[in-house]
């Protein structure tokens, strides 16, 4: 047996199943990761680093230029779930113990068709007015306008619901995040570095039986896995997928 052979046997079988992902998930759905070389945080130009503008301080004190950022970097109003988040969202229609726990803010993982989904670092589809706390989905965010969105109903500043640097994490999701993980059978870490906390601490937390990571660079945590593919998602699915086709096209 093969290592995708491997995998696919694990998925096949555990009863509960945790995914928890990164930025890389998503690539493949042409929204930019962080940290590769083409990634976010190695952009050349501007007066900023990235990681200054998404900052709550920059943020309460250039929200304009936080804005043109955010809304030219960060916010993929058009993109698509791809075969990675169709997968896990099929995977959760045939075992109920499927979770995902994502880093990412596209809500891509509930395009492709997961309900159990705990978001670390918030959603750009939810908005809140910092005055009132009028909520607004993406669609009424851009649709109020302007270099600052600003709530019709007060005039507060609208801000996405994401976790910007000096922001805290929910509390709620983080002791869900680590009570999925501690009791998880398999826990599946894809397209992530792991190395920002705490989210990457999380894994930690894990007793189960099959630890699997599916990342292009290693990490830290490699060394500790059942199973490790330095390679695309998008790869490691297909061939899983071919696994199955051929099993069938042998019976027949």
């Amino acid at each position: 047996m093969n290592k995708y052979e491997e995998l696919k046997h694990i998925l096949d079988t555990s009863k509960s199943i945790v995914f928890f992902t990164g930025a890389g998930i998503s690539t493949a759905s042409n929204i930019p990761d962080f940290r590769s070389a083409n990634g976010l945080y190695n952009e050349k130009g501007g007066l900023y680093r990235p990681e200054e503008i998404i900052s709550h301080t920059f943020f309460m004190e250039h929200p304009e230029l936080f804005y043109e950022f955010y809304f030219s970097k960060m916010v993929y109003k058009n993109a698509l779930p791809n075969l990675a988040h169709t997968f896990i969202g099929d995977l959760e229609k045939k075992n109920p113990g499927v979770w995902v726990i994502t880093q990412n803010i596209d809500n891509l993982h509930q395009a492709g068709g997961s309900k159990h989904v705990i978001e670390l670092h918030g959603s750009v589809h939810r908005n809140y007015c910092m005055n009132c706390d009028q909520f607004y989905d993406l669609e009424g965010t851009l649709k109020v306008g302007g270099d600052i969105p600003h709530c019709p109903r007060c005039g507060g500043i609208i801000k996405p619901d994401v976790v910007l640097y000096e922001e805290e994490l929910n509390e709620n999701d983080i002791r869900g995040a680590i009570n999925l993980i501690a009791h998880a059978e398999t826990l599946v870490v894809i397209g992530t570095s792991l190395v920002v906390y705490p989210a990457a601490s999380f894994v930690r937390y894990f007793n189960g039986k099959n630890l699997i990571i599916i990342n292009k660079e290693r990490t830290d945590y490699d060394a500790y896995c059942n199973l490790v593919f330095n390679e695309d998602v998008i790869s490691v699915i297909k061939k899983i997928q071919q696994i199955s086709d051929w099993f069938w096209l042998k019976i027949i």
